[in-house]
């Protein structure tokens, strides 16, 4: 006769399987869930919100050696300022950074 039973950690990354047989055999059986990742693998080298480099320009200046500059946040993280004051314009409540999503303030 063989009795499962299953322990579910605190973690649900993973679940662990104990059997018991009658001869009182123990083993242990680790069961691992894929868990999705998702890395931005840009070097911060283009804005997070139009993906444009940030040598270049935004979708709104549409030219390159048009006005574009950068803003940092308060985050470390740096848009065109065209983009990050659109951002911010269109949040209906506080705002938040489009990549970490930390509170949204301008580097002073």
């Amino acid at each position: 006769m063989i009795i499962f039973r299953y322990l579910r950690p605190r973690s649900a990354a993973i679940d662990v399987k104990f059997i018991h047989t009658a001869s009182e055999v123990f083993s242990m059986e680790l069961i691992w869930h894929a868990v999705a990742s998702w890395t931005w693998d840009a070097q911060d080298e283009t804005c997070g919100i139009c993906r444009m480099a940030f040598d270049g320009c935004c979708s709104d200046c549409k030219l390159p050696g048009d006005d574009c500059p950068l803003i940092w946040g308060a985050c470390n993280h740096a848009f065109h300022l065209h983009c990050i004051l659109k951002w911010v314009n269109s949040q209906t409540s506080q705002a938040h950074c489009p990549m970490c999503r930390r509170e949204w303030q301008f580097k002073g």
